[in-house]
């Protein structure tokens, strides 16, 4: 893909950048592949907002893609490349030859009329589908199942690939896109190569209305607001936020908490911690 840089004749496109879709092939979705989905817009069973600034944005149809990549030995032509409003990645159309079509992950470099196929004794080529045992070391994959047969979970997103270190007994040691090492089950499925469309990180929206269209709505400075709103609120003037570090509405702290359980159970399946990053590079915002 490139990047489609518009020239600022509105104030909406100055500093716009966006995809130019070019390895999108068509425009319409496969009809037995969509479903409706409502939109819960961050309300919960009640009502009740439980996850705040969103709502609105554009209808969207929802796309069953196949994380599971089961039907081991039967081969499968590419037929479409095609665009995913719920995730950043593309989607690639696959005609089986047993006559079913389904949605995958299009990794980078797949084109249409490129055949794959998923089971051990596929062969490495981007795009295929292997259990961990059977993929070489150093190779890059995506779609990583964390249970044999529940679907990939891991490294799903665009220009996402995790890295096979090292094979021991019963499992696989990944190095995650996070650079955390992780070790995984030697049966599960992943699939070859690393997701496509990984310039996606380099647009730009460019306008607030570009993110009212995904869903998103605005968001307020926790400092703007009165003291039985928010912790941050409240003052003469441009007031600090009169603690030690930033809080949320609920006033646990923002930045630099670790929330990851102390004792979870799959804390002995990581081998080194991500590496973690500074509130400076995170882009810290006063929540």
């Amino acid at each position: 893909m490139a990047i489609r840089n518009y020239r600022p004749y509105t104030p909406g496109t100055r500093g716009r950048s966006s995809s130019d879709f070019s390895e999108v092939t068509e425009r319409r979705p496969e009809r037995t592949l969509v479903v409706a989905k409502h939109r819960k817009k961050g309300r919960n069973n009640r009502g009740v907002i439980t996850c705040r600034h969103r709502g609105g944005g554009h209808k969207r149809l929802y796309r069953l893609v196949d994380f599971r990549r089961d039907k081991v030995g039967v081969t499968a032509r590419v037929a479409a490349i095609h665009y995913d409003p719920h995730r950043n990645a593309r989607l690639a159309l696959l005609f089986y030859t047993d006559g079913e079509k389904r949605y995958i992950l299009a990794p980078a470099g797949i084109s249409v009329g490129q055949s794959v196929i998923s089971g051990p004794e596929a062969p490495i080529e981007v795009g295929n589908a292997l259990p961990l045992s059977a993929i070489p070391l150093g190779s890059s994959v995506h779609n990583v199942e964390l249970y044999a047969g529940r679907g990939g979970q891991m490294v799903r997103t665009a220009g996402a690939s995790a890295q096979v270190m090292a094979k021991e007994g019963d499992y696989v040691a990944l190095k995650l896109p996070s650079t955390e090492v992780r070790l995984v089950r030697r049966e599960c499925f992943a699939t070859l190569g690393e997701v496509g469309n990984a310039e996606v990180r380099n647009t730009s929206l460019g306008k607030a209305g570009r993110t009212r269209w995904l869903g998103r709505r605005p968001q307020v400075r926790g400092s703007v607001m009165n003291p039985c709103d928010h912790p941050h609120g409240g003052g003469e003037g441009r007031a600090p936020i009169g603690r030690s570090g930033p809080v949320t509405p609920w006033g646990k702290p923002a930045l630099g908490l670790k929330t990851r359980k102390r004792n979870k159970p799959s804390n002995r399946f990581v081998l080194r911690k991500r590496r973690r990053t500074s509130k400076r590079s995170r882009g810290g915002r006063d929540s």
